[in-house]
C-alpha cells in the first residue's frame, strides 16, 4: 500500500485553487461581455429604452463581479490553508 504525502496533496489542492479562480475569472468575463453586448443591441434597437436597458445592465455586471469575487475569495482561502 502506497502511503499519502500531505505535501503532494497540497500542492494538489493549491494547483486546483488556481485553476478554479482562473476558471472564475473566465466566466465573469464573458458574463458581463454578453451583458455588454446584449445592452448595446438593445440599445440599438431600441434607443428610447437606453436608460432602462443601461440601468438593468449595470446591476446585472455589479451582481456577476460579487459572484465571481465570492468564488476567487474561496479558491484563495484554500490555496493558503496549511
Amino acid at each position: 500500500m502506497v502511503e499519502a504525502n500531505p505535501t503532494e496533496w497540497m500542492g494538489l489542492a493549491k494547483m486546483g485553487a488556481g485553476i478554479g479562480a482562473g476558471l472564475c475569472a473566465i466566466g465573469a468575463a464573458m458574463g458581463i461581455g454578453k451583458i455588454g453586448a446584449a445592452a448595446n443591441e438593445g440599445i440599438a434597437r431600441q434607443p428610447e429604452a437606453a436608460s432602462e436597458i443601461r440601468g438593468g445592465s449595470i446591476i446585472m455586471a455589479a451582481l456577476i463581479e460579487g459572484v465571481s469575487l465570492f468564488a476567487v475569495v474561496v479558491t484563495l482561502l484554500i490555496a493558503i490553508a496549511k
